[in-house]
């Protein structure tokens, strides 16, 4: 089983701790077996926020984990503990894989290990992390960063996107949608997406795209077409792609497409389907097709991003 330690020293935010707790610490019922062991590791009890918490074991813990997650710092302003900054970086040089959320990318920083590697923290902050620690590559425009074995993420919500991301990486995409679900979120984001939009994302029950998303997500293996989303929402398409743009940022052509390398995605981890057969039930329908976009979207080929996935999972 592997274990997942959470550092607990200084003053530190409630909400990115008990982020990482619940998600790590909760099973879903589709994970039969290979779940995570969770550890707060500490000196003694802390304050977090309103709360007291008592540690399970001291920062030694650290060392020999699968994964640490260092959660928010409360006060930037004051360096992070040395003995926490030191307990990460020992357990990052035996193995470790590292993720911080928010302003834990502080200590990250402290430890040395986002030199020369890129990382983000909640934007406020994005300055200082970089006046701080300048070896590293910051940009305060995504949700998280993926190192491979150094993560970071921005504000509080992006803590979630990026949990979710290990849970994608070690079991897969249906398992960590299952998460989603029960946290309500939605399945995934990609981290360089960005950490704010002007416009919130919220559709009314009477927007010209209620229902218009679920409906798509149901017929993806059709070859649709802007005119055929627009007609389902009851508009024209110049209306549906100004409506697009406001509330995603997308016009519908791209949306369309990045749902159906996502649904690739979930077919190339879940599935023994060929390539072939995933452009067929992806609406790409060709193979060609498919490896260009995915390529082009993932950042790898189909057959890549397969075996990658399925080499990882035995080491669960």
């Amino acid at each position: 089983m592997p274990t997942v330690a959470i550092p607990a020293v200084g003053r530190l935010l409630h909400l990115e701790l008990a982020v990482a707790y619940e998600i790590f610490g909760n099973p879903p019922r589709e994970a039969t077996a290979g779940w995570y062991d969770v550890l707060l590791c500490g000196p003694g009890p802390v304050r977090v926020g309103p709360f007291t918490v008592e540690p399970d074991r001291g920062l030694e813990g650290l060392t020999g984990a699968d994964t640490v997650i260092v959660p928010a710092c409360a006060d930037i302003d004051d360096p992070p503990p040395a003995e926490v900054v030191d307990a990460v970086r020992a357990a990052h040089e035996s193995g470790a894989r590292v993720a911080s959320l928010c302003t834990g990318a502080f200590v990250l920083g402290a430890a040395g290990l986002l030199d020369g590697r890129r990382a983000t923290t909640h934007w406020a902050h994005a300055a200082e992390l970089s006046a701080r620690h300048p070896l590293a590559v910051v940009d305060p425009d995504v949700l998280y960063t993926d190192n491979g074995s150094v993560l970071t993420a921005a504000g509080k919500a992006a803590a979630v996107d990026l949990c979710l991301h290990l849970i994608h990486l070690d079991h897969g995409a249906a398992i960590a949608n299952s998460v989603a679900r029960r946290l309500v979120m939605p399945p995934h984001r990609p981290g360089g997406q960005a950490q704010f939009v002007a416009t919130p994302m919220q559709v009314r029950g009477d927007h010209v795209l209620s229902h218009l998303f679920s409906w798509v997500q149901q017929r993806l293996d059709q070859p649709l077409t802007v005119t055929d989303l627009a007609r389902r929402a009851h508009t024209s398409p110049r209306n549906l792609g100004r409506q697009f743009q406001s509330v995603i940022g997308q016009t519908p052509i791209q949306w369309l497409l990045a749902q159906r390398v996502r649904r690739a995605q979930e077919l190339l981890e879940a599935t023994d389907a060929s390539v072939e057969e995933v452009a067929v039930a992806t609406g790409m329908g060709t193979a060609t097709t498919l490896r260009r976009q995915f390529k082009r979207i993932v950042g790898v080929p189909p057959d890549t991003y397969r075996r990658s996935f399925r080499s990882a999972r035995p080491a669960l």
